[in-house]
């Protein structure tokens, strides 16, 4: 199986990236957590996404918030697939983020989740993965499966409770 790399700006995204990575780790998916900054270490950036494919990665996950260019500058080094999470910030609310990871120029695309949607990014790289994994396919299958049957039997117990 592909492993997914998940990059963060700052180590101060990890609460928001542990979402992430406990999804990832629920389906089996093997990831590596690096930090690596578009401003901070541009070169390192550069060098880890021009090297994901041959190194066994699937697809990239990139957390960053404010200016939030890490998704854009990774996804300019690699054809894998990248999908940003834009991280909440206590200035903008997480807009800016959101504004800088979203809008990419044509040519260099970012799929890119709500603010802090870290399960989401992980159940998208999952889903990447799994069109060629049948195995992954069904375990997200099952996931889905199991998430219905919790909403349903929320809906049991709100209605006995509620409704005449």
């Amino acid at each position: 199986m592909k492993k997914v790399a998940v990059i963060m700006g700052s180590d101060s995204d990890l609460p928001v990236v542990e979402k992430a990575l406990d999804t990832l780790g629920r389906l089996g998916i093997p990831f590596e957590v690096h930090v690596y900054s578009a401003h901070r270490t541009p070169e390192q950036s550069r060098i880890f996404a021009r090297e994901a494919r041959q190194r066994g990665f699937g697809a990239i996950i990139a957390a960053a918030g404010k200016a939030a260019h890490l998704a854009g500058a990774l996804a300019a080094n690699t054809t894998l697939p990248v999908i940003g999470i834009p991280i909440k910030s206590n200035a903008l609310d997480g807009l800016d983020a959101l504004l800088s990871t979203v809008q990419m120029p044509a040519g260099i695309p970012v799929a890119t989740v709500a603010i802090d949607g870290a399960v989401n990014a992980a159940l998208l790289a999952a889903q990447v993965l799994a069109v060629e994994d049948d195995g992954l396919a069904r375990a997200l299958a099952a996931m889905r499966d199991a998430d219905t049957e919790a909403t349903l039997k929320k809906n049991s117990t709100i209605s006995a409770k509620y409704n005449n």
